[in-house]
């Protein structure tokens, strides 16, 4: 992403990990499988791990548990389907991996995520190099890249405000305010542009901008600066977790740079 703005120079965090056995990274993805995007959540109540293996056409969603893994799919609206969405002859292979990926990162949780935490807190501090705490075993250094964040002014409007997500497709956002207590009006809404993959603002109907105490195109400069930084530009943590999940999968090259 290239603009005008203020912000902070990427840099560079090197993070050295266990990511224990890696079975999913000695198994073949088809060609046209070989670039998902990963992600996956640990839930505390149940034990499990919620794994996502998503593509252009359609995601492969897993649950795993100490008892195994179970999986569907979504299709390209997004609705459940126990059929594939890719094709017939490499759906095997893709599901072969998953699963092994799967069982791969749900041993690796809650700790991955209290790692990948932990190393963004050291590079918050300024420091470029995290060593997680484990026993003798065969870790994984891993080198990533933190893109620089935008340098936002402070809220210098009346009142409070704070923003909530709500229901609609390509992640939108609202800004609410209130001149004296707790932020609960809407007046803006933030999405990202799916043909550009940034930001567009638009101010609600209906708002009293002398009264916000400021000018409705400053709001929205600022809420653009706002969503940027909380929901475009890859936070440490996440980009320290992803680029694990990477190397779990054998996506990363076994060590190159994630860019």
């Amino acid at each position: 992403m290239t603009d005008d703005r203020l912000r902070l120079p990427t840099s560079r965090l090197t993070v050295v990990l266990n990511l224990g056995a890696k079975t999913a990274s000695r198994l073949p993805l088809p060609p046209a499988l070989q670039h998902p995007e990963l992600d996956a959540e640990w839930d505390e109540e149940t034990n499990s791990t919620a794994i996502y293996v998503e593509y252009d056409r359609g995601q492969l969603h897993l649950d795993a548990t100490d008892d195994g893994v179970e999986y569907h799919f979504h299709n390209m609206r997004g609705e459940t389907s126990d059929r594939s969405p890719f094709a017939k002859a490499d759906t095997p292979a893709l599901l072969a991996w998953a699963r092994a990926f799967a069982t791969d990162v749900h041993a690796l949780l809650p700790e991955l995520e209290e790692d990948a935490a932990e190393a963004a807190a050291w590079h918050e501090e300024g420091y470029s190099i995290y060593v997680c705490e484990t026993e003798p075993a065969q870790l994984d250094l891993l080198e990533i890249e933190i893109e620089g964040a935008i340098l936002t002014l402070p809220w210098l409007g009346s009142g409070q405000v704070d923003q909530h997500h709500v229901e609609g497709e390509n992640h939108p956002i609202e800004l609410l305010w209130n001149p004296q207590g707790e932020a609960d009006r809407a007046i803006a809404r933030a999405w990202l542009d799916p043909r550009t993959d940034q930001p567009k603002c638009a101010g609600l109907p209906g708002v009293n901008w002398d009264e916000v105490g400021l000018p409705e195109a400053e709001v929205l400069t600022w809420l653009e600066g706002v969503y940027l930084n909380n929901h475009v530009i890859e936070d440490p943590a996440s980009a320290v977790f992803i680029a694990a999940l990477e190397r779990v999968g054998g996506l990363d090259g076994g060590g190159a740079s994630r860019k």
